[in-house]
């Protein structure tokens, strides 16, 4: 895959959904700090690539000097593990935040390995929140409202979310100006976007009319296969410019990064997967300017 953004631009190139690839601007550095655009990556449907699209988006944003907070909002705690935290070690979870009113964001959020790259992490914890917002007053807004404190102090915070409609995404939804919807080239997880996108319209309604579908982003896209290619371009059909032109392709070193517990932007920088998630960014930073 060409990058999205060359250096003599995109010069017609026709890029993987079928469309010619835009001649995206450099990204300069941020001029001021926050406030922070909230994006939710979102899809009910698990192994699509959600957590290893939020650490590396992460990643690429905060290479370009700015300060980014990602938010493991998955009670496996797959992103804090894809960073180098082990869940069942931490004393202090996004847990205690949304479920103690004594405990502030500086206690729970810590650095990551990766300049400008923070992490709020999450353990097996925050499955039993479900359960006890159900009694809570405004129980869709609290995650909305432990974040109000540190949304100046961020430029970009990405909440990967749980894979389920449940009411931590809820909350993660009302939370956001925008949505990523990871999505996997393959024909199950495209039925279930009509769910996701209904979801989307009753929390746009009923709690956060702000609420903007980012991007919709191929993940696991193999080219060499028919099947890839036809749900990708059913995709495009379906929803058009909101389909990033960025496809992330399947890769062994994804596994790889999990296991060193970096994202691949520092584990292999020059990978066509690296690029590929610079790419990406530029387009996000493009659809939500921030900084």
């Amino acid at each position: 895959m060409h990058p999205v953004n060359e250096p003599n631009g995109a010069m017609g190139k026709i890029g993987p959904t079928g469309r010619p690839l835009p001649d995206l601007p450099a990204i300069l550095p941020p001029t001021r700090r926050g406030p922070a655009q909230v994006i939710a990556m979102c899809n009910q449907k698990g192994g699509v690539g959600k957590t290893t699209t939020t650490i590396n988006l992460g990643a690429a944003i905060a290479e370009t000097g700015r300060k980014v907070l990602l938010i493991d909002f998955d009670p496996q705690g797959s992103a804090s593990i894809g960073l180098g935290v082990q869940p069942h070690d931490l004393e202090l979870s996004v847990y205690n935040l949304l479920m103690q009113r004594d405990i502030t964001p500086a206690e729970v959020i810590r650095p990551t390995r990766v300049e400008n790259l923070d992490l709020l992490p999450a353990n097996i914890d925050l499955s039993a929140a479900e359960v006890q917002l159900v009694q809570e007053v405004a129980r869709e807004y609290t995650l909305q409202r432990v974040l109000e404190p540190i949304i100046p102090h961020y430029d970009v915070i990405l909440i990967d979310c749980a894979p389920s409609l449940g009411l931590l995404t809820v909350n993660a939804l009302t939370a956001s100006n925008g949505i990523v919807v990871p999505l996997e080239c393959e024909f199950f997880a495209l039925r279930g976007l009509a769910m996701l996108t209904d979801t989307i319209g009753k929390v746009q309604d009923r709690l956060n009319p702000k609420l903007e579908i980012v991007g919709i982003l191929g993940t696991m896209f193999d080219g060499r296969t028919t099947h890839a290619r036809e749900v990708l371009d059913r995709v495009v059909q379906a929803f058009d410019e909101r389909v990033f032109h960025t496809v992330i392709r399947r890769t062994v070193k994804f596994p790889e990064t999990t296991v060193v517990g970096e994202p691949i932007t520092t584990y292999a920088p020059s990978s066509s997967a690296a690029t590929q998630y610079r790419d990406l960014a530029k387009e996000v930073l493009a659809r939500c300017p921030v900084g």
